[in-house]
């Protein structure tokens, strides 16, 4: 009832989306869209998941389902439904399955991103693919699982800055999430700590809402998906986790045989607004569908959460009630998909990591498309207790960002390509430069705005300036590395960095490959540069404003780090929630979203929580009964 009051509209576009079905009510400018997803058979999925689904989880879904559909009878409707003039159908258990699926879809590494490696290793083999897609950066790698004092050399390794450069001309969109935590012997008050800020897309309303659920022998708080009834990432009264996407393998692609089966084909209908309905026609069998590439190549697909449609709904409502890390860790073991990095800590005092999700241990790693002749080869999953982990301690100190998370050794790839090592780098070096932490220490690493990769690029630049009396080299030598608000320097080397890698696009950088000649430099250097904090603001925009409807905008947040940073923000993506919790002493620690909990423009909490998010603040989450009686403000009593 709470969410649907909140957040209705937003629930109701991501089921459309997930289903294909908004051209329903934007018209025919959304039925390519809508088609490209339907070749996804979320439908299906879900239709199984539901069947599979144990008894107490049907149950709790067909209840979180009456809750919504009672707040669609007794709310006022939200305005974008008057703006749009539609009344929303009414929800169902299967669209919360469906809305868990649309975060699947955002985190996993899907077939457009084969097939552009395809293309590179089509084009020059795995040498040319390497350096087009790089699995990882050796040279800043910090993988949980051998520790502290196993990461790389970071800024003292030695290369050219050419091979910097194949690495920032990443072409993917951008993948991150932060995590870590420290055991309650690292800490100053003998408790666990947990620190977590998932990278997502960034919008109004946000993707996450705050919730506390409290009943008899049930108690958990945290971040919550609009649309599910669990909490996702929190803490319970025992247990806190938090989680980052895996960046691993999960489809296998597959060259389509020549002949097709002709039973394989199915037709499906498209409501389109203003416009006639249409159709369209999809293929799949029970091993694998069939979708379209942006290169316009017909492709099969093989996903085990096609084959073997597991929610993981499911796992989260077992998360929400686990005791300890090793009860947490069991509940993990059925996680379906995406494959996460969990970090734990348990009122014990202890941590740990563990990488969970169904991998498939198929040896191309989705670094190609494979021939057709390869359909009839099964890969299994991973075994879960085969993927990387670090053990419950009270010693621990574990920490994930996207990267390459075990040492040399470990006899599985898991990757075509990992993020980008830096934002975890920087962690371990935050969490190097203390023997002891704290929650203030936590939530201000947060905030952290050294970029590690574009401080060495500078300074790899530093000398070609200044050989051309060009007063950008000595700004470049001494800059300190920061994406900071008032920085300026901050503002040249993204220009920089987008110039010379081609603004993103793979290719290879320009000013190295052609040599620095001083016409050139001259052309690349900024004109007097603004303050980041400027040229590095970002507006957080409504889902509607394309339509050019922008009174439902957002805040508009200042330049303040950016794709390589801990405190992670560029165009439309940023941390979504940022939270540090104080395992044990609930009441203490705090999380905070971007904007604010309400999704109802108007509202008092539509924007309230922008300032102080602004600012890097934590806003408490009570969790006892006398911190949550002592700061309510309103109450509501629903009754039957």
């Amino acid at each position: 009832y709470v969410q649907a009051s909140d957040r209705l509209f937003q629930m109701d576009m991501l089921r459309r989306f997930t289903f294909g079905e908004l051209a329903e009510i934007f018209g025919g400018r959304l039925l390519e869209s809508d088609e490209a997803q339907r070749a996804i058979p979320v439908r299906a999925i879900v239709q199984t998941q539901w069947r599979r689904l144990d008894a107490s989880t049907r149950r709790i879904l067909m209840r979180f389902t009456d809750g919504v559909n009672a707040a669609m009878l007794q709310e006022p409707l939200p305005v974008e439904f008057r703006l749009l003039a539609y009344r929303p159908k009414p929800w169902t258990p299967q669209d919360s399955l469906a809305v868990g699926m649309a975060e699947v879809l955002d985190l996993i590494d899907d077939w457009n991103q084969v097939a552009a490696r395809d293309g590179a290793y089509r084009r020059g083999g795995l040498r040319f693919l390497a350096a087009r897609f790089p699995f990882t950066d050796p040279c800043y790698d910090a993988p949980v699982v051998t520790g502290l004092r196993s990461i790389a050399a970071g800024p003292a390794c030695k290369r050219d800055a050419t091979a910097l450069l194949r690495e920032l001309g990443d072409v993917r969109s951008p993948i991150g999430s932060n995590e870590w935590a420290a055991g309650a012997n690292r800490t100053s008050e003998g408790r666990a700590l947990l620190a977590n800020d998932p990278h997502l897309p960034l919008g109004i309303p946000g993707i996450w809402h705050l919730i506390d659920l409290h009943s008899p022998g049930y108690h958990v708080a945290g971040a919550s998906l609009p649309g599910l009834p669990a909490v996702v990432l929190g803490h319970n009264e025992r247990v806190a986790w938090g989680a980052t996407a895996g960046t691993v393998s999960a489809v296998s692609v597959f060259s389509p045989p020549w002949r097709l089966d002709p039973s394989g084909w199915q037709t499906e209908r498209f409501s389109v607004r203003f416009g006639s309905t249409t159709s369209h026609r999809f293929y799949r069998t029970k091993q694998t569908f069939g979708v379209t590439l942006g290169d316009g190549r017909f492709v099969l697909v093989r996903w085990n959460a096609y084959e073997d449609p597991i929610s993981p709904a499911k796992t989260f409502i077992e998360l929400d009630r686990a005791v300890s890390i090793e009860s947490a860790t069991a509940a993990l073991a059925a996680f379906p998909c995406p494959s996460l990095n969990f970090a734990l800590a348990d009122s014990r005092g202890r941590a740990a990591y563990v990488l969970a999700g169904q991998i498939p241990n198929d040896p191309v790693w989705a670094r190609w498309i494979h021939p057709s002749r390869d359909l009839s080869r099964r890969y299994r999953a991973v075994a879960f207790s085969a993927l990387p982990r670090v053990a419950p301690s009270r010693d621990a100190l574990v920490w994930s960002a996207n990267n390459k998370m075990y040492g040399a050794g470990y006899p599985y790839r898991l990757s075509p390509q990992f993020a980008p090592p830096y934002r975890a780098y920087r962690i371990a070096q935050l969490l190097q430069a203390r023997r002891i932490y704290d929650v203030a220490y936590f939530a201000q690493m947060q905030l952290d705005v050294l970029s590690l990769p574009e401080l060495e690029l500078a300074h790899d630049l530093a000398p070609a300036f200044g050989r051309h009396r060009i007063a950008l080299g000595s700004a470049l030598a001494r800059w300190n590395g920061e994406m900071a608000g008032d920085s300026t320097t901050a503002t040249v080397i993204e220009g920089l960095r987008l110039q010379m890698t081609d603004g993103h696009t793979g290719r290879m950088p320009t000013l190295l490959s052609v040599g620095v000649s001083g016409d050139l430099i001259r052309a690349i250097a900024a004109p007097s540069p603004v303050p980041w904090r400027i040229a590095g603001a970002v507006p957080v925009l409504h889902g509607l404003s394309s339509l050019g409807i922008n009174f439902l905008d957002g805040t508009t947040f200042p330049g303040d780090g950016d794709a390589y940073t801990i405190h992670a923000q560029s165009p439309g993506y940023s941390q979504s929630f940022r939270a540090v919790w104080d395992v044990g002493s609930w009441d203490a620690g705090g999380i905070i979203l971007p904007q604010g909990e309400s999704g109802e423009p108007g509202s008092e909490h539509y924007t309230d929580q922008a300032e102080a998010w602004t600012n890097g603040r934590l806003w408490p989450l009570p969790f006892s009964d006398g911190a949550v009686q002592r700061t309510a403000v309103n109450r509501e009593t629903l009754r039957p």
